[in-house]
């Protein structure tokens, strides 16, 4: 998206209409806001302003650290509904989430962002300074990071972006960055919009009502906004390309009977035998009947093998290849919003101020249909020792099964400020409050129910094993939705998060210096945090009664700790050309974890060599206090596909190949543990930054800055991948390369004890559970390159013209799991899913009462899905045209992906959705708005 980057090194026309821009009213870009100037007044003076990353005000608005700006206007007219998908457009947001795509995540409903690559969670949200509370269900059951699915485009003004670590003006978690959204104040008048779209691909209508109104007085104004979104869900039946396992590229070339999930199989042991109902009632493993017993089921079943890569396999199951179809690509959106904002001066020269925005939605998603599988082996007196699974089709459930999610979060803040020693120090003291709750409703089978329903009562144990009289029939028959019904129950999980911070700042000029004043800032905080996860107590681990939830198991947790906070900045010109910031920051924690105390500090330096060119650098350290929900997770589990590869390895098969992970002998579910830990410390990081800012002619400026940033102890579970291959590594002694592993090492020790595995004859060797803990890791660190270009021209003829070009590329990412480990390069390894590059170019033109925009974002290349090479790049084009029609209202069309672009193509891709979760496969989306102000 357009990024209006602040670039004025000197006091040129661009500098005083971006400084007219950044002191509108009430402006407060960090913790401080002060009376701004109204919107049709021209400045003619350099306002001192507060901008993100310093509280000292000032005159240049560009500093040590790079700042990027995101206005209202730039959301508007690149045709985007939210704030999050507006900045997930930013270069700088090179790495990728879990999303909606991903509806067998824990946090489908959520929006995060990843700046950097070093996963969400390191970049801090502030709503007008101020901290949000964190997303209350765990990223990927793990962490906690701050949503923006709870923030209304309404009720922005402007979104700044500082790209650096800032601990030591913020605290905590600012180490990729800070994102501080700046809500709308002193607003005049009313305007309303109302836009309404679909997608040319079916799906995702989408309806958007927006009202922003504002009163004053001699000494008082009021701003409020109101926002209703609702959006369609998209489905993946409305995807001809991603709507079957038929889709898979695995499955060119191949019969029709691989590459599926398996609809209903019946396994023997004795034998090694799949087996099925023949067309006289009787169970054989004749390939004759197996179409018609697999359509007897379900229409939706076709014979098929699970082992796809064999070109010529003989079918033994039946499958499902239209799994996906009713998995939801987007949810369907219900969502309210209200703001209000207001201040009053006194005449004693204080203002009070008060702002609060609110938010409540009730979403859907939609997974695949559920299915049913035999607890391991079970023993039928009459069929010896065996296993089944059965998945179940939409006609047999009654249609698409949704998840609901009903989410209220409020943010608000009432503070005081002022002025003393003849307007010299401003203060601020003033208290914010935000909190986030959090309530999912699913349908999911009831163990005992689901379980009687195709065994029967339990007739006891032979060995280790449970016997049962496996209902055969009823493996072998559609299920109707009523018996569907009495099979199920509704689970709820429930959860909540808060964070109140109370704040004390003074800022102004201690005395004057040569080179001018000297500027200080002084902050006081005190905080307190707290979040609970309420789980359905049917689905946690240790339930044990006749209701407990099949196949699911939920997180559960909760905690709090306070935290206390002094901060000191200092900005010290030293020649009239140079100017250096000093800031130093303590933050105490009072909690169970080994933080005490975090003590973080930066410098930077500002040379202005001429007027027209800014050099910078800044030098800071920055730290996350360990996740509140890696340190407070109760137990929980969870199911997941792991590939088994020791057993591959074992089998003489490359855990690589599709032999090895499309075959169910050694890709298949396994069940995790997992729960907090008290013991683990803060996160510590390093960032370095410098660059600079060229006004090379009036309205064309040049931004170039390098960055580095370090982490260490960064708190991770372990990766599942990761822990598989030493395990096999430790196992066999040898690694797959053919090194020599001590299998009696330390690490091999730590690996082989968290995988348990089923060593009798019947299992196989098959993993039977694994166990995960947070803990620091050692290292991770990134570099590369930010640029910019804005040239701004105009035409006595055909009107005001304006391009701007933003590039990141990433030129290091290093990953080091242990201490004393090996250093991976993380960048270029072909299992690394994040962008490398990432760029953005915005055309602009206006004239008369017509404008336009076209804007294009370019991400560069991934890995191919067989980690033997890459693939293409990946370029969108936006469109939006808008015309006023009279002097209060106006009409605007526009047009996302308009080349219905879709993902780069990759034939190697062969697991769903066949393409990677970033990549979105909405396609083109195009939608008209009215707008009018009165």
């Amino acid at each position: 998206m357009h990024i209006n980057k602040i670039t004025s090194a000197k006091r040129s026309a661009l500098a005083i209409a971006l400084l007219t821009v950044l002191a509108a009213p009430a402006v407060s870009y960090a913790q401080d806001q002060g009376a701004a100037t109204p919107s049709a007044q021209r400045a003619t003076t350099l306002d001192r302003v507060s901008v993100t990353g310093s509280r000292i005000k000032k005159s240049d608005v560009e500093g040590p650290t790079p700042v990027v700006v995101i206005t209202a206007a730039d959301i508007e007219k690149e045709g985007f509904n939210t704030v999050y998908e507006a900045l997930t457009t930013l270069s700088q947001v090179t790495g990728d989430v879990q999303n909606e795509l991903t509806q067998s995540g824990f946090t489908p409903n959520a929006q995060f962002l990843n700046m950097r690559g070093m996963g969400p969670g390191y970049t801090l949200i502030l709503i007008n300074g101020k901290r949000m509370a964190d997303y209350p269900q765990p990223y990927n059951s793990r962490s906690n990071a701050v949503s923006l699915s709870s923030i209304p485009a309404a009720a922005v003004e402007r979104i700044e972006v500082l790209t650096g670590g800032a601990s030591a003006i913020y605290g905590s978690d600012a180490v990729a960055g800070v994102v501080n959204i700046i809500t709308k104040t002193n607003f005049e008048g009313n305007a309303i919009k109302i836009r309404a779209g679909t997608t040319t691909r079916g799906g995702g209508d989408t309806g958007l009502f927006q009202f922003t109104g504002g009163k004053s007085g001699d000494n008082w104004s009021v701003t409020y906004s109101a926002e209703y979104l609702n959006r369609e869900e998209i489905l993946a039946s409305q995807r001809d390309f991603m709507d079957s396992y038929y889709d898979n590229p695995d499955f060119k070339g191949k019969p029709d009977f691989t590459t599926a999930t398996s609809g209903v199989y019946l396994y023997r042991n004795t034998g090694a035998q799949y087996v099925w109902k023949g067309n006289d009632g009787s169970l054989n493993n004749s390939v004759a009947n197996l179409r018609e017993a697999c359509a007897a089921t379900s229409s939706e079943f076709t014979p098929y093998n699970s082992s796809a890569s064999v070109s010529n396999s003989t079918p033994n199951r039946c499958g499902y290849f239209g799994y996906p179809a009713t998995q939801s690509i987007q949810n369907a959106y219900d969502k309210t919003s209200g703001y209000i904002a207001g201040n009053y001066d006194f005449s004693n020269g204080i203002q009070a101020y008060a702002q609060a925005l609110f938010t409540d939605s009730s979403n859907k998603g939609y997974s695949s249909t559920q299915f049913w599988q035999t607890p391991g082996y079970v023993y039928d007196p009459t069929l010896g020792y065996v296993q089944a699974q059965r998945i179940f089709t939409p006609e047999e459930v009654g249609g698409a099964q949704a998840t609901t999610y009903d989410e209220t979060s409020i943010n608000v803040v009432a503070g005081l400020r002022g002025s003393f020693a003849n307007n010299r120090f401003d203060w601020d003291a003033s208290i914010s409050h935000s909190k986030f709750d959090y309530d999912t409703t699913r349908p999911r089978f009831l163990t005992n129910k689901i379980n009687d329903y195709f065994l029967g009562p339990q007739l006891g144990t032979v060995g280790t094993y449970s016997v049962y009289n496996v209902d055969v029939d009823r493996l072998f028959s559609p299920m109707t939705p009523d018996v569907y019904r009495s099979l199920i129950t509704n689970v709820r999980n429930s959860g909540s998060s808060k964070n109140t911070t109370g704040s004390f700042t003074i800022s102004g000029d201690l005395f004057d210096l040569p080179a001018g004043p000297l500027g200080a800032a002084l902050v006081f905080e005190a905080a307190s945090q707290e979040y609970t996860l309420d789980p359905d107590v049917r689905s946690t681990v240790t339930y044990t009664g006749a209701d407990k939830i099949y196949n699911l198991t939920a997180t559960g947790g909760g905690g709090e700790r306070d935290r206390y906070a002094a901060g000191l900045e200092l900005s010290i010109p030293i020649f009239d050309s140079l100017k250096a910031s000093l800031a130093g920051r303590f933050d105490k924690y009072d909690d169970v974890t080994n933080v005490d105390g975090a003590s973080t500090w930066s410098a930077g330096l500002e040379w202005r060599p001429f007027e027209s060119l800014l050099l910078r650098g800044n030098y800071a350290t920055s730290f996350r206090a360990p996740d509140m929900h890696y340190v407070f997770a109760g137990q929980s589990g969870s199911y997941s596909y792991i590939v088994d590869q020791l057993r591959c390895r074992e089998a003489g098969l490359d855990p690589k190949s599709t032999a090895c992970t499309n075959d169910t002998d050694y890709y298949y579910q396994a069940f995790s543990t997992r729960q907090g830990s008290k013991e683990l410390e803060e996160e510590t990081g390093k960032s370095f930054t410098v660059g600079f800012v060229w006004d090379i002619i009036d309205d064309l400026a040049l931004t170039v800055d390098y960055y580095n940033i370090k982490l260490e102890g960064a708190v991770a579970d372990i990766d599942s991948d990761y822990l598989y291959r030493n395990e096999a590594d430790c196992r066999l002694g040898v690694t797959t390369s053919g090194s020599v592993v001590d299998g009696n090492s330390a690490a091999c020790q730590y690996f082989k004890s968290l995988v348990t595995r089923d060593d009798t004859a019947l299992g196989e060797n098959k993993v039977t559970g694994f166990t995960s803990i947070p803990y620091n890791q050692a290292m991770t660190r990134t570099s590369g390159i930010d640029a910019a270009l804005d040239y701004k021209f105009d035409t006595d003829r055909w009107g005001r013209f304006g391009v701007q070009m933003k590039y990141t590329h990433v030129l290091k990412l290093e990953d080091q799991d242990f201490p004393g480990g090996d250093i991976v390069n993380t960048r270029d390894h072909l299992q690394y899913f994040n962008y490398r590059s990432k760029a953005s170019l915005t055309t602009s033109w206006s004239k008369d009462d017509w404008s336009a925009t076209v804007y294009g974002t370019r991400t560069g290349s991934l890995p191919n899905w067989a980690e033997t090479g890459r693939i293409a790049p990946y370029l969108v084009w936006n469109l939006t045209l808008n015309k006023k029609i009279t002097n209060k209202a106006s009409v605007g069309l526009q047009v996302l992906n308009v080349f219905d672009k879709l993902h780069p193509a990759d034939d190697t891709y062969n697991s769903y959705p066949y393409f990677f979760r970033s990549y979105s496969p909405v396609g083109r989306q195009i939608s008209a708005e009215l707008n009018y102000k009165f």
